[in-house]
């Protein structure tokens, strides 16, 4: 990474980068902790498993590692190891196996809507970094987290072919993920990351809040709201008359999600 070509007058007085860019960092490089995980649930498919263990783990910690450096690069002042501790102590709870659907097909249905979300914000984030470097680094990570996407679909036809589970169930797994995403990771990380920047004795809950509301406003004038919708209705297999038809009311939700 071009380090020594961060334009860092342009990024670092920009608060919502920094808690976009190093709460981002948390997750990515915590990957390790739900890779596993995810390995050990599909152990039995060595084709599946091998591209976890070789590619898909080591694409995403190396997400956050750049990103990492990144943060450090711009913000030399924040102490990220010491918010990372506290995040990966509070994290680390919340990875467990009971998390995964039912069924291994089920599972990747979660996956696609897990990968329209990283794949939906880094594009968001190439749109809305005003230094170049960030814009670059944001569209590469959007690159890998696309081609995540297309293993896992590619896996989950693989397994519904097998055993086809019925679009309800496919519907029923894609609608639990969604609504998972207003309580996710990230807002995991983005707590740690504001409670040290704040300082522990001044940071609330409720201008936590604001501060992700203001986040995720900025996101919504730059989140590619069709790209997201197609990649999470993929799955169910719909006609093309009807995936037109969903399109718009889809769209407003996913706008909501951002809110």
């Amino acid at each position: 990474m071009p380090l020594a070509h961060v334009d860092v007058d342009r990024v670092r007085d920009n608060e919502d980068l920094f808690y976009m860019v190093v709460g981002a960092s948390f997750v990515e490089i915590a990957a390790d902790l739900y890779t596993q995980n995810l390995i050990d649930y599909f152990g039995n498919d060595p084709e599946v498993a091998t591209w976890l263990t070789q590619q898909w783990q080591h694409e995403e910690v190396r997400h956050g590692r750049v990103l990492r450096a990144y943060a450090q690069h711009v913000w030399p002042e924040f102490d990220w190891q010491r918010a990372y501790d506290a995040f990966y102590a509070e994290y680390s709870q919340m990875c467990t196996v009971d998390e995964f659907e039912p069924t291994q097909g089920l599972e990747m249905v979660a996956r696609c809507v897990v990968e329209t979300g990283t794949a939906t914000f880094y594009t968001a984030l190439s749109r809305q970094a005003t230094e170049p470097v960030l814009a670059g680094i944001a569209q590469r990570i959007r690159a890998d987290e696309v081609n995540h996407y297309k293993h896992f679909y590619r896996y989950f036809r693989k397994y519904q072919q097998a055993q086809p589970p019925g679009r309800w169930k496919i519907f029923q797994a894609l609608k639990r993920r969604v609504l998972e995403a207003r309580a996710s990771d990230a807002d995991c990380a983005l707590w740690h990351v504001y409670q040290l920047h704040e300082g522990e004795a001044t940071a609330d809950r409720a201008r936590f809040k604001q501060l992700c509301r203001r986040l995720g406003r900025g996101l919504q004038r730059h989140y590619p709201v069709e790209m997201a919708v197609k990649m999470v209705v993929k799955p169910l297999d719909l006609p093309a008359v009807v995936g037109r038809i969903i399109l718009a009311p889809l769209s407003k939700a996913s706008a909501w999600l951002l809110r």
